[in-house]
């Protein structure tokens, strides 16, 4: 499966998810896909963020953080002066909200997990933070109810 943001020719945003890449060419081509906003048949991929972790680990914020989510796939839509500008505008705001979080939260790297549990149980006092954890780490946090949101990456942040 994989997950576009899609957008339509009045400017409303959406997603959805398709069994691939060509299963969305397909259901556009035959106009399967329309805005849930207005109805438009007219769609087209918008600019997405990779999400990539540095060997298997994925930045994870703890839930006193502001969090957004990173999308799994890149797409290049056409590329015009629009679509530039949204890109910039898109990469502005992902910056501020990281040099946010780093500046209004301790790293703690690949202690994450185990702060955001003491947090979370009581046994050290709430704080922002940040930090490093797999994706199985994320997901035991997850499933013992710490919320926890990942920080998104721009391209060229970890080289």
């Amino acid at each position: 499966m994989i997950r576009y943001n899609l957008r339509c020719d009045r400017g409303h945003g959406f997603e959805s998810w398709f069994q691939n890449s060509s299963a969305y060419d397909s259901q556009v081509r035959r106009k399967l896909v329309s805005c849930p906003n207005c109805g438009s048949a007219k769609v087209e991929k918008a600019i997405m963020a990779p999400q990539i972790g540095k060997r298997g680990r994925a930045p994870i914020a703890a839930e006193p953080v502001a969090a957004a989510s990173a999308s799994t796939e890149v797409t290049t839509a056409t590329s015009t002066p629009l679509m530039m500008a949204q890109e910039a505008e898109l990469r502005a705001k992902i910056k501020e909200l990281r040099d946010h979080v780093t500046r209004n939260a301790d790293n703690v790297g690949e202690k994450f997990p185990d702060e955001a549990r003491k947090m979370h149980y009581g046994d050290i006092e709430h704080r922002p933070i940040y930090g490093e954890a797999s994706v199985d780490e994320a997901r035991s946090l997850i499933d013992e109810g710490i919320e926890v949101s990942p920080l998104p990456m721009l391209p060229g942040d970890r080289n």
